[in-house]
């Protein structure tokens, strides 16, 4: 018995945990897919066949299916629980090449993709792309042995991506539809954004996200629900681990700082606009 539970579904991308209950030594047929998938084991193991080749997957073990492919699955030591993540085909593409040749389909999973594995499932909730591409990368760099895509001119690039992020256009919800908008592979513009600031693209635009919060905050706004939806967060819950994240302060106790001092200027304001003597209150 399968189950699937969505932890982030996008365009171009969809991560989900899959838990298998069955156990057989028998091999069992899959339909040919027409996506790209990464799959990862999170716990117990399990074998899979395709081109003929059989493969037994655990926890160091993952694998990449490719479009068309005929894969035959079989459990043996009871069930698994996997991370599946399906990739769009022009996502694919902008990450490991127009013609990417890959050297086989088992994936050594060491220290650093556990870590990027694990870092997807806590960021999956919110946007969870940055994270995602840096997992396929890394990926990338083991199975794929042709060329994948690079470029120069980083710093004109960032600057342009800046500008749209500044701007507040669309196409900087995210990672991907930046990428696009810009014309370049999201792994390239994730990385150069860390070569030329030092923080990731996503912590970027977050911190312009939170400087436009503090902005409403210091306005009055009253709805945490409102102010997260106006500005692109997934939730008020994203918002609030967000600026905690940046400022090491809850939204609500920032209203409340931000409050009075508004008040506190206001009763200056006004205290400096009253007559202070008796002459004054004569004229």
């Amino acid at each position: 018995m399968l189950s699937f539970i969505a932890l982030a579904a996008r365009p171009e991308f969809t991560v989900s945990a899959v838990d298998c209950r069955d156990d057989h030594r028998g091999w069992s047929a899959e339909q040919p897919r027409a996506d790209v998938r990464l799959v990862l084991v999170r716990s117990g193991g399990f074998r899979r066949r395709v081109r003929g080749v059989c493969t037994d997957l655990d926890r160091t073990v993952g694998y990449l299916g490719l479009p068309g492919e005929e894969e035959h699955f079989s459990h043996p030591a009871g069930g698994d629980v996997c991370t599946s993540i399906s990739l769009r085909p022009d996502l694919w593409r902008s990450l490991a090449g127009e013609a990417p040749v890959p050297a086989g389909s088992s994936l050594y999973v060491d220290g650093r993709l556990d870590l990027a594995h694990r870092r997807l499932l806590l960021a999956a909730r919110d946007d969870g792309a940055e994270e995602l591409v840096g997992l396929v990368a890394a990926a990338v760099q083991q199975v794929v042995t042709g060329p994948t895509p690079a470029g120069t001119g980083d710093g004109a690039l960032v600057a342009k991506a800046r500008g749209v992020i500044g701007d507040d256009h669309p196409a900087a919800s995210g990672l991907i539809p930046l990428a696009d908008l810009l014309g370049v592979s999201p792994y390239r513009l994730s990385r150069a954004f860390t070569r030329e600031l030092g923080v990731s693209l996503t912590r970027y635009r977050n911190g312009v996200r939170v400087s436009r919060a503090l902005d409403r905050l210091e306005e009055g706004e009253p709805s945490l629900a409102v102010l997260a939806a106006d500005l692109g967060f997934a939730d008020q819950a994203h918002l609030c681990r967000t600026v905690r994240e940046h400022l090491g302060q809850t939204p609500t106790a920032l209203r409340r700082l931000l409050g009075a001092n508004r008040t506190s200027s206001q009763t200056k304001e006004c205290a400096d606009a009253s007559p202070t003597n008796a002459h004054e209150l004569l004229v």
